[in-house]
């Protein structure tokens, strides 16, 4: 196995290209591939897991918010002790984790084992994500190199949500349920030997934990994706929703008060207080908000309006995967070193919008071709540009020993803005179909009609979609600086971040 250090300085001072960094890329994209497929592979699954362990309606949601709440609250807490304790540590004991949940929940003879099986993996991705990202940032140093693996990279992100639907869905109908959880096997042992033996052993931060900060960041993301998660199945007016994102952002408020003050916090304000840096995590938070329209809505309005089957759901979402890899690629290698990441975000924000705005057209009667296809490409083209400008730049002009933290930030924007989306586009689609039942139908509704009211839910959420997007780009346009990233944007010269930063506008 291999346990060199990172590659040595060259005669400039910046560390030299290590001859396998494209291996290490792929490494990388597999793990974080497993990662993002779990977000949504079980969600074809549900029904055929319940039928087998025989849990009820109610406790179909645990097996969702399991994986959710673990995962968005520990991504702040993992990101610092993969920058204190090592990357590579980092990243093999996530793999191994992930694996063996993995494993148990393809087991599970319980619901109970299931839950508890989602929580560790949750728990594990959230060691995993951070540490994908920073490997990534700190591994390439040449900037036209670094465009194409941050690309790469994004593409995997941004698709991989999507292509847990097209997975979950074959392996459902081809398989069993349990190989959703299975599957992850092959995924994790790739990683696993890959990253044995190509990465290497990095510098670590000299910091210590920042105790009292874990606790209140850990405390307060758990917190509201809890309450969130609670919103999206029960209401809003319940103790366990508004009690919930209460305790979530008055612990959230005390992080924040507490960063500024500590002597190592475990976010140093300098992370998110860069405008660009700090637009791009509010871009994807935006993104993970409004994307369940077409992830979640979309895929119900399939199956049960139009009678598509798991698989034929899932594979209809592959133009988006498709369109989203190409979006992610252009911008990253082309786009976004001559024009820096505000006009990508903001276009890929309102190309989303559009889609969503095309979206609403939709019918009891609606054909594949004619109403779907165009939509879901292009929200993929603009899911995919923002996800390339997004990655790089929340991760840009930050210090070999921050790396790990600032990509924390990133995927935490996605999952906060992931259990936000579904919380409050269930509601409103839940508020619009019944509105639309009250309003046309007297006695008991016919199968037309509840087809009828579940499709005005539907496209009122593409609706409220729409303008999430539309806002998300004008508030990420303003945020953002205008041109290029630095040239300075080299995490592994050793520069120090503070210096680039203080001379900019």
């Amino acid at each position: 196995m291999a346990t060199s250090a990172a590659p040595a300085a060259g005669p400039s001072g910046a560390a030299a290209a290590d001859p396998r960094r494209w291996l290490i890329l792929a490494v990388i994209c597999t793990a974080y591939l497993m990662v993002g497929l779990d977000l949504t592979v079980m969600n074809l699954a549900l029904p055929s897991a319940q039928e087998s362990l025989e849990f009820s309606d109610a406790d179909r949601q645990w097996i969702v918010t399991a994986y959710a709440l673990p995962f968005g609250g520990l991504l702040l807490f993992f990101g610092r002790l993969s920058d204190l304790f090592g990357r590579k540590e980092t990243f093999l004991t996530g793999v191994i984790g992930f694996a063996v949940a993995s494993a148990v929940g393809g087991a599970a003879n319980s619901f109970g084992m299931l839950v508890t099986a989602r929580a560790c993996q949750g728990v594990f991705a959230a060691m995993l994500a951070p540490a994908c990202l920073a490997l990534l940032a700190t591994t390439f140093t040449d900037p036209k190199e670094k465009a194409k693996a941050f690309g790469a990279y994004s593409g995997v992100a941004a698709s991989g949500t999507a292509l847990g639907l097209i997975i979950g869905g074959a392996l459902t109908d081809g398989l069993s349920w349990r190989w959703c959880m299975y599957v992850n096997l092959f995924f994790a042992a790739a990683a696993f030997l890959g990253g044995m033996t190509l990465l290497h052993r990095q510098p670590r931060a000299g910091a210590k934990m920042d105790l009292p900060g874990v606790l209140l960041a850990t405390g307060g993301m758990f917190s509201l994706v809890y309450g969130f998660s609670n919103a999206a199945d029960d209401s809003w007016s319940t103790p366990s929703t508004w009690g919930f994102l209460a305790l979530g952002g008055a612990l959230l408020i005390l992080f924040a008060f507490w960063i500024t003050r500590a002597g190592q916090p475990l976010l140093p304000p300098r992370i998110v207080l860069d405008r660009n840096r700090g637009g791009a995590y509010v871009a994807v938070l935006f993104v993970g908000t409004g994307m369940f329209g077409v992830m979640l809505f979309l895929v119900y309005y399939m199956q049960n309006d139009l009678g598509y089957s798991a698989i034929t759901s899932g594979v209809s979402m592959l133009p988006l995967i498709v369109l989203t890899a190409v979006g992610a690629n252009v911008g990253g290698m082309k786009l976004l070193p001559k024009h820096g990441p505000r006009p990508l975000i903001s276009a890929g924000l309102l190309i989303c919008a559009a889609g969503m705005a095309w979206l609403t057209r939709i019918g009891p009667d609606s054909g594949y071709a004619t109403h779907l296809l165009g939509p879901t490409m292009i929200v993929g083209l603009g899911l995919g540009l923002i996800f390339a400008a997004a990655l790089r730049t929340g991760t840009s002009n930050v210090a070999p020993e921050d790396a790990g933290i600032a990509s924390a930030c990133v995927n935490t924007g996605q999952q906060l803005g992931g259990a936000i989306g579904v919380a409050l586009l269930n509601t409103i689609a839940a508020t619009a179909t019944t509105g639309w039942l009250e309003d046309n139908v007297q006695g008991q509704p016919t199968g037309d009609q509840l087809s009828l009211a579940a499709i005005e839910g539907y496209t009122t959420v593409f609706w409220w979609s729409t303008a999430i997007f539309a806002v998300g780009a004008v508030i990420a346009g303003l945020l953002l600086r205008p041109g290029p990233l630095p040239a300075t944007d080299e995490d592994t010269t050793g520069a120090p971040a503070e210096q680039t930063e203080a001379a900019r506008p």
